[in-house]
């Protein structure tokens, strides 16, 4: 058999592997939109982990982050520092909590209606802006996903952009349809345990190849020494060294506001599950994260050697070494290790999305009309599901033609997830005064800097993460506002203070 017969052969049964698991998921999830959306509150803590693992850490870290540092060096390290050490701090003080609080509020399966059960918001436009930026920022992270499936086939197969993208997103969008988030998640862990192996064994086999790790680091040194810096070529630091230092850093404050990663820790069976959760899920983390960086490194070294194998695109440079070094069929499996980082966090945005137009929309429009009354728990996960199918299609519709690398479309909508719904979620959970018109102006503010930053091209906005400024923007703005509409409510205090009480690790 020819390689590509290998390599095709395990693609195959690696999708026949998540549309069982999607099978599985659909037959185990009940008519009912808790369970659909949120799994009945059941995840164990090592399920937790991995799938929000896999969920984050899309096809960027096998493709965006070793093609950063091949192309730029060790610097660009920096952005897997930042998010693993983000990632901690929100395991710690965030997962508890919002699990605590999540059920004290209403039993709240989504991050907008927990905004608006905890700080009482009869007006309903906070749960309504809420859902349109969940919509807004996810299209285009989807669309990153497909633009990666779209080049993961051109590169790998042959195949043109455009079918492999259609293929990824077909198969993605039927598990998640009907498993809900038990099939994504689910998936998520399979996902995550093939992209853990790969990301181990690609770097690790790629340096004997290469002659072993001091021949690689003499290489990497011969053909420029700041590639192996953390602080880049720059004899002195200068702004935009700095700049960019704390930019990478800066996508450690993006978790705190990622839907589709915290929705997990609301999902635990208990807060006291985040302690483990946190241990297993940052330990995946780090280790996944090191094996990108090292491919990366290696990478440099290889192909300075092997010039007439160089990828055409830097950020194939993980899929190129793959099946060169490996037999087909090995190479086949590293390479659905890619197609699982992309899909995994596909599904589980998908299902995050498919809630907001559900429950953060629809429903507010049919309780305003009084049609809810006729409508029952099926026909809410009928139109889940309808949700999902949307917003595949118009997430595919964008990445048709796409404009920017898929770290760029990453970092856009990380940032607008960050910058919006971070800061909120923060003082929700740790300020008692804050107000439901000081989290909506917040939320705004944060929302349009780091838009318009991220779209606006200057030597300060090209140089500083737009993260930064609409994270400090919404903090500023939330707090200020609050000081001049709070309201004191007893009942709200309590339910505060027992959600404290309940979150404390014991």
């Amino acid at each position: 058999m020819s390689e590509t017969t290998f390599r095709t052969i395990a693609i195959v049964l690696y999708f026949i592997g998540m549309l069982a698991i999607g099978w599985f998921a659909y037959r185990k999830t009940k008519n009912n939109l808790d369970d659909y959306m949120l799994a009945g509150r059941g995840l164990r803590p090592s399920v937790a982990a991995l799938s929000a693992g896999a969920s984050d850490m899309s096809g960027w870290l096998l493709m965006g982050l070793p093609g950063a540092i091949y192309v730029s060096g060790l610097i660009e390290a920096w952005i897997a520092i930042g998010l693993t050490v983000g990632a901690w701090v929100n395991w710690k003080i965030v997962a508890p909590r919002l699990r605590a609080f999540t059920e004290k509020a209403g039993d709240s399966i989504t991050i907008p209606s927990f905004f608006e059960q905890r700080l009482k918001d009869r007006t309903r436009l906070l749960r309504i802006v809420c859902g349109i930026i969940i919509l807004v920022f996810f299209t285009f992270y989807v669309s990153s996903g497909m633009v990666a499936a779209g080049k993961f086939f051109e590169s790998s197969f042959g195949l043109n952009y455009l079918g492999g993208m259609l293929l990824v997103a077909a198969i993605t969008m039927i598990y998640t349809l009907f498993g809900g988030f038990l099939g994504a998640t689910l998936t998520d862990v399979a996902q995550g345990l093939l992209m853990f192996a790969a990301l181990v064994a690609v770097p690790i086999v790629a340096v004997i190849n290469a002659g072993g790790p001091t021949t690689v680091v003499n290489n990497v040194t011969e053909i420029d020494p700041g590639l192996l810096s953390l602080f880049g070529s720059d004899e002195f630091w200068t702004f935009a060294t700095i700049a960019s230092i704390v930019s990478a850093l800066a996508w450690g404050l993006g978790y705190f506001g990622q839907p589709h990663i915290i929705v997990r820790f609301m999902a635990l069976r208990t807060p006291a599950d985040a302690t483990v959760a946190r241990r297993i899920g940052v330990g995946w983390m780090a280790i996944s994260a090191l094996g990108a960086v090292a491919t990366a490194i290696v990478g440099i070294s290889y192909f300075s050697q092997h010039a007439d194998m160089e990828p055409a695109d830097a950020e194939t440079v993980f899929l190129d070494l793959a099946q060169i070094l490996f037999h087909p069929f090995i190479a086949g499996l590293v390479l659905a290790a890619v197609l699982a980082a992309i899909m995994s966090t596909i599904s589980s945005q998908l299902v995050v999305t498919s809630s907001a137009l559900i429950e953060d929309l629809f429903k507010i429009v049919a309780l305003r009309t009084g049609s809810t009354r006729t409508l029952q728990d099926k026909t809410y996960v009928l139109l889940g599901r309808l949700g999902v199918l949307v917003v595949a299609v118009i997430a595919v519709v964008l990445a048709i033609s796409p404009s920017n690398s898929i770290l760029d479309l990453v970092a856009f909508a990380w940032a607008g997830f960050g910058a919006s719904f971070g800061p909120i979620v923060l003082l929700t959970l740790f300020w008692k005064r804050l107000s439901n018109w000081g989290a909506l102006f917040g939320l705004l503010s944060g929302a349009v800097v780091a838009f318009v930053w991220g779209q606006v091209s200057t030597p300060m906005t090209d140089a500083v993460y737009e993260i930064i400024p609409g994270f400090i923007v919404n903090l500023i703005v939330a707090v200020v506002v609050s000081r001049f509409t709070y309201k004191h409510d007893e009942a709200s205090d309590i339910e505060f203070d027992e959600s404290v009480e309940l979150s404390r690790v014991r």
